[in-house]
């Protein structure tokens, strides 16, 4: 059996999950990584995207963030999300729907009142969202 950490992520409203897991892979603003029992501490910026662990029976589960923070330490990876959903809590109707109004704002050539930025991030989000909730086996 391989060594455990704890995970726990955590929104303003609610603890998302704490349990204890063999790896955790999270996307960090300056990539993807990777965190096993023992690891080096460390604190990085989350950009919106999946959480991907293995829960302490080996099964693999699924988290979408909408961004944060992480802290690593040796025994434990705390996640510090704006918004966070399990695989199963996603609505892939909202999420549809969300990515339709992104697309639809970016279409707009000249319009004065779009923010392209938030447009862009809000088509992201929506995006890994409706990824993390199609994907089959988990």
């Amino acid at each position: 059996m391989a060594e455990v950490l704890k995970l726990e992520v955590v929104t303003p409203e609610k603890y998302v999950i704490s349990e204890d897991v063999e790896i955790v892979m999270a996307p960090g603003t300056l990539g993807e990584f990777g965190v096993l029992s023992g690891h080096t501490p460390f604190l990085t910026s989350l950009k919106p995207g999946r959480i991907n662990y293995k829960d302490s029976t080996g099964k693999e589960n699924l988290i979408f963030v909408s961004g944060g923070f992480s802290e690593v330490l040796p025994d434990r990876v705390t996640i510090l999300a704006e918004s966070a959903e399990r695989r199963q809590e996603i609505d892939i109707d909202r999420a549809r729907a969300a990515l339709e109004r992104a697309q639809k704002r970016l279409a707009q050539e000249k319009a004065d009142n779009i923010n392209f930025d938030r447009a862009k991030i809000a088509m992201y989000r929506a995006i890994e969202r409706i990824k993390i909730a199609e994907t089959q086996g988990l």
